[in-house]
């Protein structure tokens, strides 16, 4: 009764235990035995053990004990960071903001990657800003002062020198962003919130996208970056001006900002998986003009565009365009501007908070075709330079117009 009591046993259960019972001494009688019972037969009878221990179970070890790299693709991502990450490095920045700051105390902390064996080392515009004292710290140990040599307020890209043997320095070669692909596998190697070195892999999400960049127009917007690539390599903060490389081990962008509605418990934005990188081939045209001049000047062209991210149905009939209407529509044109001066015409004034019909929607650049604001963007960053005189189709009132004009330097 007690044992049905603890168990709480409901009244006519103690009948069917009785009959569980004398049905197992039948079956235990009876000459029939299932496999599974001749199996357990046949196994060694268990030895008792003293002191009431419990038995041990016998490892077991593999007879053919394999190497901890399954795959190939695990065995190239550990040569390939083998191969770079000498050359991935933090950056400290320090700033004496007023005399109860500790100007031990790094301000600032991102990544950056050798070039070349000269000691120059890329990082963003954003991580160096307002720095007083830059450090350097190499995954060998080493920590050197660096020289700001030249900064890119349009594509947040820094250059900075270190003075020490060529021999201590690994360069990473630089690859063509122009190859990128979506889907194509990607690894970013950085610090993010200050963990040195970390590794993660994803893909391209997407190519030419757009950021504000760093510098102000003269109408108080912000000019834009572009050409950038996006990325879910998980790309957190620290890892600002880090590499992100093919899987050849060859850098084709340079980690710049995450998109995030997310938050942590610092304040600090996290991944959510939409990173963006500087494309390498931006840097390379700049680099030349950043060691020589510390500065590099981007074409101009004076417009401001309706965004394609913001083309809907109610905002195509609100400018009275078709339905399947593409390229990039002027919104307002800068006055005396290079647009301006050509003969481009805008929606209205570049302050109007409404959109406006009436403006040119350029559709291509020379032979290039235009099929969003991002496409003219990336075109005259990565084609044009200043002082050149290309020639722009638009569609106006329903006819294609060609206007050349000739871009100078962004203000």
């Amino acid at each position: 009764m007690q044992l049905i009591k603890r168990f709480r046993t409901p009244p006519g259960s103690v009948f069917l235990l009785v009959f569980l019972v004398l049905t197992a001494s039948i079956l235990s009688c009876s000459t029939f035995s299932s496999p599974s019972v001749l199996s357990q037969t046949d196994q060694e009878p268990v030895q008792q053990v003293e002191n009431n221990e419990e038995p041990v179970g016998e490892v077991v070890e593999s007879s053919d004990p394999q190497p901890y790299f399954v795959t190939v693709e695990d065995a190239n991502l550990t040569d390939l960071y083998t191969n770079v990450s000498p050359g991935v490095v933090t950056i400290k920045t320090f700033i004496d903001l007023d005399s109860s700051f500790d100007t031990s105390i790094p301000y600032g902390q991102g990544s950056g990657f050798v070039i070349d064996t000269d000691g120059h080392i890329v990082t963003n515009q954003h991580v160096i800003e307002g720095a007083e004292d830059i450090e350097v710290d190499f995954p060998s140990g080493l920590r050197v002062w660096a020289e700001l040599v030249g900064v890119d307020l349009d594509s947040d890209l820094a250059v900075l020198k270190v003075d020490i043997p060529a021999d201590q320095l690994t360069a990473i070669p630089l690859g063509d962003s122009s190859l990128v692909q979506v889907g194509q596998s990607v690894i970013a190697i950085g610090n993010p919130f200050g963990l040195d070195g970390s590794m993660t892999t994803g893909i391209i999400s997407a190519i030419g996208r757009t950021l504000d960049s760093q510098r102000t127009s003269p109408g108080g917007q912000l000019f834009t970056a572009g050409d950038l690539i996006q990325t879910d390599a998980a790309i957190n903060p620290g890892n600002s001006g880090g590499p992100l490389l093919n899987t050849s081990g060859e850098v084709i962008g340079v980690s710049r900002a995450i998109a995030t509605e997310s938050f942590s418990t610092s304040g600090s934005a996290v991944n959510s998986g939409v990173g963006f990188a500087i494309p390498i081939n931006i840097l390379k045209r700049v680099l030349p003009s950043l060691i020589a001049e510390g500065t590099h000047d981007y074409p101009y062209l004076g417009i401001s565009s309706l965004s394609a991210q913001n083309w809907n149905l109610k905002v195509l009939e609100e400018i009275e365009l078709p339905a399947d209407a593409s390229g990039a529509y002027v919104t307002c044109v800068t006055p005396d501007g290079p647009a301006d001066r050509a003969g481009i015409i805008g929606a209205g004034s570049c302050s109007a908070a409404s959109l406006l019909p009436g403006g040119d929607l350029i559709i291509a650049i020379d032979d290039f075709p235009i099929l969003e604001f991002n496409d003219l963007l990336s075109f005259l960053i990565t084609e044009t330079s200043v002082g050149d005189t290309i020639i722009i189709h638009v569609l106006r009132d329903g006819t294609e117009v060609e206007i050349p004009l000739s871009l100078e330097a962004r203000p």
